[in-house]
């Protein structure tokens, strides 16, 4: 279990200078996501222990991580609780992913059902911890994740069985199946503009735009607009069939 020791040195929504030094003489600088600011604490004690100059930001929830995500562009790791106020299942992670796709995300969850902890990395984190981990985990998690790995804990590395209806399709064959009216729609959602906005750029109407979406959702078989942001960061689309 991560002990609740002093606090390592952190600033909640601050900024600051000095930090642990990375491999190439980079700074290391980790963000840890929680509602709880007493595993808040503990988790910036472990951290200080194992990296004691790394700088450390906090925030009790996902919009104070995204202003300070946005105002600190050299964040190294983001280290994320699922269950926080407000929150309902993966939403704080692909909200996180959307907007910062290339900080990784190490989830640090009370969880430990492993069906959700690779349904966290299907959604686009680098990793999963449970909290009841002991230091030296948690050290090695961090560790791995900076250094580009996926990290899950050992009895729970081998992937479930998977649901009822199979596997899906590889994310670049659900992308050929769309229409290249779909697939233009596909890329204004991807460059983040609302349904307005894709309406008056292809001067069709709402409700056109909203039967284009819940088309792109059915083929690719997510259920959101940010599912398909994350889903889709990595698809050639000159190789789909579908530049735009």
């Amino acid at each position: 279990m991560i002990a609740m020791t002093a606090s390592a040195q952190s600033d909640i929504g601050g900024h600051s200078d000095e930090a642990a030094p990375l491999a190439g003489g980079q700074a290391l600088r980790l963000l840890i996501v929680d509602d709880h600011p007493l595993f808040r604490e503990a988790l910036a004690s472990a951290i200080a222990l194992a990296f004691p100059e790394a700088v450390l930001h906090e925030a009790d929830g996902i919009g104070t991580a995204c202003e300070i995500l946005g105002r600190n562009p050299a964040i190294d790791l983001t280290l994320l609780d699922l269950s926080m106020q407000g929150v309902t299942g993966f939403e704080g992670l692909t909200a996180i992913r959307t907007r910062f796709p290339r900080v990784p995300i190490l989830i640090v969850s009370g969880v430990t059902d492993p069906r959700i902890m690779h349904e966290a990395v299907r959604h686009g984190a680098a990793g999963f911890v449970p909290k009841a981990v002991d230091k030296a985990t948690l050290t090695r998690a961090i560790s791995e994740v900076l250094g580009g790995a996926l990290f899950m804990p050992p009895n729970l590395a081998a992937a479930p069985a998977p649901a009822r209806g199979g596997d899906k399709a590889p994310i670049a064959e659900r992308v050929a199946r769309l229409t290249p009216q779909q697939m233009r729609v596909l890329g204004m959602i991807r460059q983040g503009k609302l349904n307005k906005q894709i309406a008056y750029e292809l001067q069709v109407g709402d409700s056109t735009v909203k039967a284009h979406v819940s088309e792109i959702l059915r083929k690719l078989e997510v259920i959101s607009r940010t599912q398909i942001v994350i889903e889709t960061a990595y698809v050639d689309f000159d190789q789909a069939g579908g530049g735009f």
